[in-house]
């Protein structure tokens, strides 16, 4: 790896723990009905989220360009760049490396979707942007989703699929991958122990108690990923503050739930 691509993927991963608590506001294509109330005034959300400082943020380049410059330079910010919906209905990348680079960030997030008739398609989107990236020594996040299509098209959690995912980020070049939970620390393990790049876990659905996702996040940690990108389970809290300084008492300080809510308090 080049000094450049060390530089920015150091800064990603300062914490003195080794691991990452990021939060993604890049949710858009996704919502087909409108987007949730905890996204809705993004200058709000960021205000909140930028008073706990998660190590790392994920956005588009819209949000980029009106809402982070009060921010800029204050922690990396990790452009979004390619939107899909779990069926398939919109495959489409929104930004390129060159413009992560002219807007100041540190990485590019390329979010795709794997198993499925699309599956080609996808992973040539992300081997493009890594043979890109890689020329600006820009760090490549890959965010990995296997979906099942026996039914209603829907992103899946089981184990074989998570390992598939994991090894599409790898062979396609990807600086660190991003994929969901798998439910149990063993098995995560196991995937996490495969990848000679770092993994870190999405911040999965929105949950009824935010004491379940902190447990989550405690799992994956256990399992030795690399920390968790985290989304909806932060800014579709009421507290956001708190409940991002919670994770981070996860993630970083290995604090039982519990005990990092009250300590978020």
């Amino acid at each position: 790896m080049d000094l450049g691509k060390t530089v920015r993927i150091q800064r990603i991963f300062s914490h003195p723990s080794g691991r990452l608590c990021s939060v993604a506001i890049d949710h858009f294509i996704g919502y087909q009905a409108g987007l949730p109330p905890g996204l809705s005034r993004m200058a709000e959300v960021v205000a909140k989220l930028m008073a706990a400082r998660p190590d790392a943020i994920t956005m588009l380049k819209g949000i980029a360009k009106s809402v982070w410059p009060a921010y800029a330079g204050r922690i990396p910010f990790i452009l979004s760049s390619v939107a899909f919906t779990p069926d398939d209905a919109v495959i489409e990348q929104f930004a390129t490396p060159h413009e992560a680079l002219l807007l100041g960030a540190d990485a590019i997030a390329v979010a795709i979707g794997v198993r499925g008739p699309n599956e080609g398609r996808y992973l040539k989107i992300l081997n493009s942007i890594v043979q890109e990236a890689d020329r600006i020594s820009l760090p490549v996040f890959a965010h990995i989703y296997p979906r099942d299509f026996s039914d209603v098209p829907r992103i899946v959690h089981d184990p074989e699929n998570i390992m598939w995912a994991v090894r599409c980020g790898i062979e396609c070049g990807a600086d660190v991958i991003k994929v969901p939970f798998t439910g149990d620390a063993a098995s995560y393990r196991e995937i996490v122990s495969s990848s000679p790049v770092p993994v870190v876990a999405a911040g999965g659905p929105k949950v009824s108690r935010l004491e379940d996702a902190l447990e989550m996040a405690s799992q994956v940690v256990a399992a030795g990923a690399r920390g968790a990108v985290i989304g909806r389970n932060i800014w579709g809290e009421s507290d956001p503050t708190r409940a991002l300084l919670a994770f981070k008492a996860v993630i970083h300080d290995g604090l039982a739930p519990d005990k990092a809510l009250k300590a978020s308090a």
